[in-house]
């Protein structure tokens, strides 16, 4: 698991009524409005710099990075983000949530799956390599979480899966997931079958009959037949 930077975060404390007004002027100023919470103290909502927060979320380990966040006038604490919100076409950053980080206590994350290698099942019998599960829910301590989980899937042969059971485990790590939940596999590439035309049914005589009759004109009368 390779080491992550730790970075640091300066917030400021927001005072005032906190509506979109509020939030427009924020993010005039070139801050985005923030909130932070957690270990147990009141939330504090403040402004941050996005390019520090863009900076963290575009990181190894992303939005599961552990960085210290110094809000002015309550001193520095260990702290993460934990949601965010982008602006839908131009994908500025609007809004986040940092949450404070008690660095002895375990927590519950999300972790990005990575697959490694060229599968040889790929390579030699022209299968397909598809991820299924590309993040799993892990419980550790915030000093070991890891930034991603590699898998190699070098030795991967056709048919062959990955299951959570088969990831790098570690006692510093607990995975949360199912241990038979897939991971990835290779499979065969399925050749399209094209069906041959298959002719209908007759169509029962007695409808055929029924349509005849039914186009036949009618009999004349036995006393028209007399004359």
């Amino acid at each position: 698991m390779a080491e992550k930077k730790i970075d640091a975060v300066v917030a400021t404390p927001r005072t005032g009524t906190f509506n979109k007004s509020h939030a427009r002027r924020v993010r005039v100023q070139g801050l985005i409005p923030a909130v932070v919470y957690g270990a147990g103290k009141e939330s504090v909502a403040v402004t941050v710099d996005p390019k520090v927060i863009t900076k963290i979320l575009y990181s190894d380990a992303g939005h599961n990075t552990i960085f210290d966040l110094t809000i002015e006038g309550s001193g520095v604490t260990k702290a993460m983000i934990v949601d965010w919100q982008n602006e839908p076409i131009k994908g500025k950053l609007l809004h986040i949530d940092l949450k404070r980080i008690a660095m002895d206590k375990a927590m519950r994350v999300s972790v990005p799956v990575q697959l490694t290698g060229a599968s040889v099942g790929v390579k030699n019998s022209g299968g397909i390599l598809s991820q299924v599960l590309h993040e799993v829910e892990i419980e550790c301590l915030p000093g070991d979480i890891p930034g991603h989980i590699d898998v190699d899937v070098t030795n991967l042969d056709l048919h062959g899966a990955i299951h959570i059971s088969d990831l790098p485990h570690s006692d510093k790590i607990k995975y949360l997931g199912e241990e038979d939940a897939l991971v990835a596999h290779v499979t065969v590439m399925k050749e399209e079958v094209v069906a041959e035309p298959v002719a209908g049914p007759a169509e029962p005589e007695v409808a055929k009959k029924g349509k005849a009759d039914a186009a036949a004109p009618a009999a004349a009368p036995a006393a028209d037949k007399k004359k």
